[in-house]
Order: structure tokens, then sequence, then C-alpha cells
């Protein structure tokens, strides 16, 4: 899924207020530097998914004949897939 800069930093502030409001947390460094780490973990989230994505998609088209998105093939090769990626990296 593909999030704006601006809404990353958003869930980045979102994320770190309600860590901060836990009793059980309490943080080392100041509040900015967590919300960066918060920023930078959720964009590397996003990236892997993105790449996950686009080999279950590239999969797909490799087939010999043309499966249509959106279609009910389309949609089981991809959960395949899109799994397939996901178990490589462990996850």
């Amino acid at each position: 899924m593909r999030l704006s800069r601006d809404k990353v930093n958003k869930v980045a502030h979102v994320v770190t207020d309600a860590l901060a409001e836990m009793n059980e947390v309490e943080f080392l460094e100041d509040r900015n530097t967590i919300r960066l780490e918060v920023r930078k973990l959720m964009e590397e989230l996003l990236n892997q998914e993105a790449r996950i994505d686009q080999a279950a998609r590239q999969k797909i088209e490799s087939q010999k004949r043309t499966i249509l998105e959106g279609s009910q093939e389309w949609d089981i090769l991809y959960r395949k897939y899109y799994n397939e990626e996901v178990k490589k990296l462990g996850v």
C-alpha cells in the first residue's frame, strides 16, 4: 500500500503519542527520535510489502496465458504468490 510521506509521519506521531501514554513504556530517547525510528520502520515495512506485491504480480504476468486482474483466478494466484513471497522472507 502506498502512503504519502505526510500520512506516514502522521501515523508515526500517533504511534509515538500512544507509546508515551503507556505506563509500561519509558522513552530513553526524546520523542522526536522515537517518532523518526517509528517512521523509518514503517517505511521499511511498506517498501518490503511493495516488493512482495510486485513479485506476486510478475509471477502472474509470466504465465503463458493472460490472466485478467480482478478475475477470481487472478485473485487466487495473487494470494498464493504473495504468501509464497512472504514465506521466503520468513515473516
